[in-house]
């Protein structure tokens, strides 16, 4: 399999700039609830993006789809539901555990379940770590796990140096085994979106077969994986409607004051579709990967937490801190761009 892996790293980082943007549109939502917002927003990512760009750049999906295997139809969309239960964990493991060990424990987790699966799954990790390149790759995977866990201890002195009273009223919450649970149950979880992606091969050598360019192969498996993702939570938020009766919010009913349903409506779609591009650049920086695409979910972790952690400065959330936590999260923001390069690195020797 051919590419281009450093591309493919520059892809990467452009997915993960695009899931750490995503959220700044729905800070602007006014009125709606939680559950209202994300649903409007997740519509976009999981249905109208994922089926408007493969249709836009792929050759017969329709076609390619109904002669997919049921049992690859499945298993795509198995996983992406239950990357769809870490997802929606994922805030319960911060409240048990604090930001700095349920980083740690979750991204940790979700890294490297996410990474090492599908290699130990089809039998070639030992194969792979014999090789130079591999071994460089795995290199990389390592510093990302450094990086993670320094960027989370940065997190935490924030939450001391600005929080004060609001930290011991954190740790009054702190709960081990539960947190611990909770965090392995997301981590693992949410760490199933790339063995989603992986059992989707049978769908990438249709859709080139059809004549899609190899660069956007990857596209027709986000369909069914998010369609995965959907499902698990748009259950989880029509349970959270039924409970908080706020279904009125999506006409502009039930609350105090009138939403701005127009500029909710365009802001959630903002949201939604940034947040899908976050897979749309992963599938092509993976295309370019060759066969050490599995790193490909390590870098996106890594960029993820890069670019969110430099959104933080420019949105000054790190404003009063202490020099030495400062100096601590850019540690980690190092870490992180040193394993990005170490495993573009690893990848090229391979290609």
């Amino acid at each position: 399999m051919g590419g281009n892996p450093l591309i493919g790293v520059l892809f990467h980082w452009l997915g993960g700039l695009s899931s750490a943007s995503f959220y700044v549109p729905y800070r602007r939502i006014r009125i709606w609830s939680w559950e209202i917002f994300w649903l409007v927003g997740g519509v976009f990512s999981w249905l109208i993006a994922p089926w408007l760009f493969a249709s836009i750049q792929t050759h017969d999906l329709f076609g390619v789809l109904a002669r997919t295997p049921g049992s690859t139809w499945f298993w795509c969309w198995f996983w992406g539901a239950m990357w769809g239960f870490g997802g929606l964990t994922f805030g319960l493991t911060m409240r048990y555990l604090g930001l700095s060990l349920g980083m740690a424990v979750a991204l940790g987790l979700t890294t490297m379940i996410g990474t090492m699966g599908p290699p130990i799954f089809r039998g070639t990790l030992g194969a792979l770590a014999e090789t130079a390149s591999g071994q460089m790759t795995f290199v990389g995977i390592a510093i990302t796990l450094a990086g993670i866990v320094v960027v989370a201890l940065a997190g935490r002195r924030k939450e001391r140096d600005m929080a004060g009273a609001a930290a011991s009223q954190s740790v009054a919450e702190f709960n081990l085994p539960k947190g611990l649970a909770i965090a392995v149950f997301s981590g693992i979880m949410s760490g199933c979106f790339a063995w989603g992606l992986d059992a989707g091969q049978p769908i990438r050598t249709l859709s080139i077969a059809a004549g899609t360019d190899s660069l956007w192969q990857g596209l027709p498996v986000l369909c069914v994986v998010l369609l995965g993702g959907f499902t698990t939570n748009f259950i989880w938020c029509g349970w959270l409607i039924l409970r908080n009766r706020s279904a009125g919010q999506f006409v502009g009913r039930g609350t105090a004051e009138k939403p701005p349903l127009l500029r909710n409506y365009l802001l959630a779609a903002l949201g939604g579709t940034l947040w899908y591009f976050q897979f749309f650049f992963y599938t092509m920086g993976e295309s370019q990967m060759g066969k050490y695409g599995f790193s490909s979910w390590t870098l996106h972790m890594a960029s993820i937490i890069l670019f969110s952690t430099l959104w933080g400065f420019a949105l000054r959330e790190w404003a009063g801190v202490r020099a030495g936590t400062r100096w601590l999260v850019w540690l980690g923001i190092g870490a992180l761009l040193l394993s990005t390069v170490v495993i573009g690195v690893g990848n090229y020797l391979a290609a």
